[in-house]
């Protein structure tokens, strides 16, 4: 899919691929009955590196780079991703904000020209269960699969929706990108909505 097919897309599929080591994931578009389409993306976090430079290819044959994004100084909470095209021009940038991040999971989505979108957890209640279940001693290895959305909206008491980013119900974590709005670059809303399930510690 050329850069021009891939900013008329409206949604997308992300899934983590099964693999002890390292999170892989492949992104699809998504058809209108809600089925995967054409692979659009495929990325990979290495496991114990979150600040390392990652990649996001076209497909899973990595012969080309459709962008990637990299944290500004390592080991920083809250560090600020920069995401680059496949020519270093940068796309934008996107940060996690830890103290509102004690309650409910949320990030700033720069977009050059544009406002900054706030994506937050949309549900407080589950935010808080998500907490619960990382400190209980037995799920270490069982992902929490109950259903949480981000909402990403203009400003940071919750304007007009630029995006949304659903987990889908299930022990593989599937997600769902809707885009709402324009302005917002297809490879850098991917690369965000990677970064949500990549950066986590699980």
């Amino acid at each position: 899919m050329d850069t021009t097919q891939l900013q008329a897309q409206e949604s997308f599929t992300v899934r983590r691929l099964t693999n002890p080591a390292v999170k892989r994931y492949s992104v699809t578009s998504a058809r209108p009955d809600g089925s995967a389409g054409e692979t659009v993306a495929f990325a990979e976090q290495k496991a114990l590196t979150p600040t390392e430079r990652t990649t996001v290819w076209t497909d899973e044959s990595r012969d080309r780079v459709l962008c990637t994004f990299e944290a500004g100084r390592a080991l920083d909470l809250g560090a600020v991703y920069t995401v680059r095209d496949d020519e270093g021009n940068a796309l934008g940038t996107f940060h996690e904000k830890p103290v509102a991040s004690l309650l409910r999971t949320t990030w700033v989505l720069g977009r050059p020209g544009h406002e900054d979108l706030t994506g937050r957890e949309r549900n407080a209640a589950v935010a808080v269960l998500r907490r619960v279940w990382d400190f209980l001693p037995f799920t270490d290895f069982v992902p929490f699969v109950w259903p949480h959305h981000f909402d990403f909206t203009e400003g940071a008491d919750g304007g007009k929706r630029g995006m949304t980013v659903d987990r889908r119900f299930g022990l593989r974590a599937r997600y769902v990108i809707r885009l709402t709005g324009p302005g917002l670059d297809r490879r850098l809303a991917i690369a965000q909505a990677v970064a949500l399930d990549a950066l986590r510690s699980d």
